[in-house]
This record gives C-alpha cells, structure tokens and sequence, in this order.
C-alpha cells in the first residue's frame, strides 16, 4: 500500500471518527434529556413514562452499532462515487430519477431507504418548481437517517427524517403522491409485504417510483475480482434475482394495474484503479477476506488490466407503477 492510499484511509478514518463524536454528543443530549425528564416525575410525584426509561437504556446501548451503520453510509457513497465520477452519461442517475418521476400537482412525497440523500441534495435547485412538497425520508438504518439529516439540514422544513422499516411504515393511508424505492425492493425480505405498505401509503392516482439492475449490471466488475480469486463474491445473492429489470414486471403487477419500464442508458469508462478497489471493497460480499491481505497484489492486478480504457456496462432502470 503506497503513501497515497494511506492518505486516503487516514483521511476517511477521520471523517468517520467525526461522523461517531458528532453522535456521541446527539446522544449524550438526548440521554441528557432523558433523565432530566424523568428526575422531574419523580420529584413531582407523576407517574413515570417507562416507555422514556426503555428509550434511555436502548440509547445508551447505541454507540455499539454506530460503526457498523457508518461502515454502510460510507459504502454507499464509494460505489456511488465511481458511477458519478467515471460514467458516460452526463445527466446523472439520480437527476434522471428525479426527471423521470416528478410531474406537476405532487406535494407529499416518501422516500423509502434514502441512504445518505444524494436523490435530493443532487436536485436541490429543482425543488423550486415544487412550492408546497414535502419529503419524508426514512430508512431502516439510524447511522442513514443522521447522515442524511447532516448531508440536508434540519433547517430546511420540505424535509422530514424517520427511521423506520419499510415492512411496516408508520404513516396513515393514502398519504403520498409519489414514493421513491431506489434500489431497496432486492434488499427487502418480503417484497409483497413492502408493496402492500406502498399500497396502503400511496393515494389514489399516485405514482410508485422503484429502480433495480439487470443481469448485465456491472457485470465485469464480477469477472476482474474472480480471475483475481475465484473464491471472491462481490454479494451473497444475486440481487437482480430477487427483483430486477426482467422479472420486476411480475412481481409488480400484482399490486398495480400499470407498469411502465425505463431504461437508463450508460456505461462506465475508466484508466483509475483505485475508484474500482474502493467499489470493490465497498460491497457486500466476501472480498475482503480475500483481497486487503492481499492489497499490494490485487493493486497491481487491476492496474494490469488498466493499460487500456476499462468498460464496465450499466444496466439499470427504473419502473413506474400507479395504483
């Protein structure tokens, strides 16, 4: 590993240190809070909200899972920054989301499993056109939820931040004009249980926005870590599998009566090997155990395979599904 690659790790294990301080104090203030409430009913002689003390002991157990939340922000934002920096398309994935699915009349829109926001911070200028939206954002993961909280701001009242799992939203039905799923449904459990959610959410007339891979998807990023090791796997399942562009269609048509598939054309082209190990390492699988012992090696594999422009093919899109 060269100085260089160290800079970068040091400099990303900073950022990740402030990232567990920052919430450090918001959990120490909300502890804080806390108790202070409860020491109030006690000396008032109130009743004691027990539901608060079980609060006050799930958040001074938080900071173990802090890492492990920050591990997955960051890893989102590794493999988007190899799309952004590297792909042909010039408009931009999440500005041709955003295109594709906002029409006039929306006002309250959800955002399930938002990440660390880049949906909306890559289309902040636009919201202009939408005077009176509303976005509720939420995701499963509370390291997400403050990410993004931080990435937005809690000034800025259009947004709202809940943590919450999409299995179970805890919002009224009909709700929402819009819901956005970007590359979430593969993930969920039980997909039919989400769509029923969405459903139950989603108003009459609204619009369910939901993007996922085909099987061509990234495709010689499996083929480079495989002739390097063919023990490695970049994901435990093949994600498209379970919800992708060619079998999106049937799942989704038994909770919506039109379905309209759109395709984001693109593909990556790039001379860098360290943007590729970054995704790499960033992904779900295995690969790790396999390639940091082997840094140095696997380094000098990749920038072997570099001497010409690397295509790398994208496959993506998203379906349009009204109730």
């Amino acid at each position: 590993m060269n100085l260089k690659d160290l800079d970068l790790q040091k400099k990303n294990y900073n950022l990740q240190q402030k990232k567990l301080i920052q919430d450090r104090i918001e959990q120490m203030r909300l502890v804080e809070t806390a108790i202070d409430d409860t020491v109030d009913m006690l000396e008032s002689d109130k009743e004691v909200d027990w539901s608060q003390m079980l609060d006050l002991i799930h958040l001074t157990g938080m900071e173990k899972s802090l890492k492990s939340q920050y591990q997955n922000s960051s890893n989102i934002s590794a493999r988007i920054r190899l799309h952004k920096d590297f792909s042909v398309n010039q408009t931009g994935w999440f500005p041709w989301l955003f295109e594709q699915c906002m029409t006039p009349g929306i006002h309250n829109i959800l955002e399930i499993g938002c990440g660390n926001g880049a949906l909306w911070t890559e289309n902040m200028s636009k919201l202009f056109s939408y005077p009176d939206i509303h976005v509720t954002m939420t995701d499963i993961s509370e390291g997400m939820i403050r990410d993004v909280r931080r990435n937005i701001g809690t000034d800025d009242l259009r947004f709202s931040f809940i943590a919450c799992d999409c299995h179970n939203l805890p919002f009224k039905n009909d709700s929402f004009d819009l819901i956005f799923a970007n590359h979430v449904l593969f993930y969920c459990n039980d997909i039919s249980k989400v769509c029923k959610e969405v459903l139950r959410v989603l108003k009459p007339g609204g619009i369910f926005c939901c993007s996922t891979y085909g099987t061509s998807h990234m495709q010689e990023i499996t083929s480079l870590v495989q002739e390097f090791d063919n023990r490695i796997m970049l994901s435990g399942e093949k994600l498209y599998e379970k919800f992708g562009l060619e079998n999106g269609p049937q799942i989704l048509e038994k909770f919506f009566s039109q379905i309209e598939l759109r395709k984001y054309d693109d593909e990556i082209i790039i001379n860098q090997a360290e943007p590729i190990i970054e995704y790499i390492i960033s992904c779900h699988g295995n690969q790790n155990q396999y390639v940091l012992d082997r840094y140095h090696d696997f380094k000098n594999f990749v920038e072997k395979h570099l001497t010409k422009p690397f295509h790398i093919t994208k496959d993506a899109g998203i379906f349009i599904c009204r109730n």
